[in-house]
């Protein structure tokens, strides 16, 4: 019996399956609880030990106090491995309409303020720069890349192209990632952001497989252009921006942020 077929007939009750989870750019295999109090995330054995490090990275997060999915249980065997967590009560902020993203935007601002505000001292994980060029250096040599997550003007072009411009500005963004090292979420789009409608507030983050220390602009340059998907012009996102630095605090630095913006795409394995 393979690992998945195991966690299903474990967490069967009542003769009521586990739903699957559709959507979403992760290989791994989630499910909701019969009862929506919990999702199991199951992985093949080539990506048990990634899942342990996210199992990790939750148990962090929680006991930190930031908002987020608790660890409820973890199995692995020779086929793989299963996480079940928490479910995190609310909508993720795709789902949202103009209106909705546009109420809550000043509070997930602050929220991810709030994140980077975290010491430093107290995360034991790493995303830094020279690891994730790495990870792009791979990916690009095993011919890898996924077309579709690149940025449109670069769909069409040899990912070589993207990666060499790429390090020619990585010493000086490997400078800035030294002088301003923040606890980052690490995949801060909008999908992994849970929101109460009732409040407008954010109630928590979900896929916190890449939470670790980073340059803060790995979570804003994902978070800004995962939110123009939403904006109906080019005005209005613009001051959405605009919204974001002031709450968050910060003068946007452009260069930083479409670094960012380009460097992830190159950072998952097809």
């Amino acid at each position: 019996m393979g690992i998945q077929d195991a966690v299903l007939s474990r967490f069967v009750r009542g003769g009521e399956d586990w739903t699957p989870v559709t959507g979403g750019e992760s290989r791994a295999a989630v499910l909701r609880s019969p009862d929506g109090a919990s999702f199991a995330k199951v992985v093949g054995a080539a990506a048990a030990e990634e899942l342990a490090g996210e199992r990790d990275r939750i148990e962090w997060w929680h006991a930190t106090g930031l908002a987020g999915p608790a660890v409820l249980d973890w199995s692995s065997d020779d086929d793989g491995a299963c996480l079940v967590m928490s479910a995190v009560p609310g909508v993720t902020a795709d789902r949202l309409d103009l209106d909705g993203l546009s109420a809550v935007w000043p509070h997930l601002a602050e929220t991810v303020r709030d994140i980077h505000e975290v010491s430093p001292d107290r995360c034991p994980f790493r995303r830094d720069l020279p690891a994730m060029m790495q990870r792009a250096r791979d990916v690009v040599g095993q011919d890898r890349v996924v077309p579709d997550y690149l940025p449109q003007g670069w769909r069409d072009r040899p990912a070589q192209d993207l990666l060499d411009r790429l390090e020619t500005e990585y010493p000086d963004r490997l400078g800035d990632e030294r002088q301003e090292a923040v606890v980052c979420h690490g995949d801060l789009c909008l999908p992994n952001i849970v929101v109460d409608t009732e409040t407008s507030r954010v109630s928590g983050f979900v896929d916190l497989g890449r939470v670790g220390l980073a340059d803060p602009y790995a979570d804003i340059a994902l978070l800004l252009a995962s939110a123009r998907e939403v904006w109906p012009d080019e005005d209005a996102g613009r001051g959405a921006d605009a919204v974001f630095a002031t709450r968050y605090g910060e003068t946007l630095d452009g260069a930083r942020q479409l670094f960012y913006l380009e460097l992830d795409p190159l950072t998952w394995y097809a």
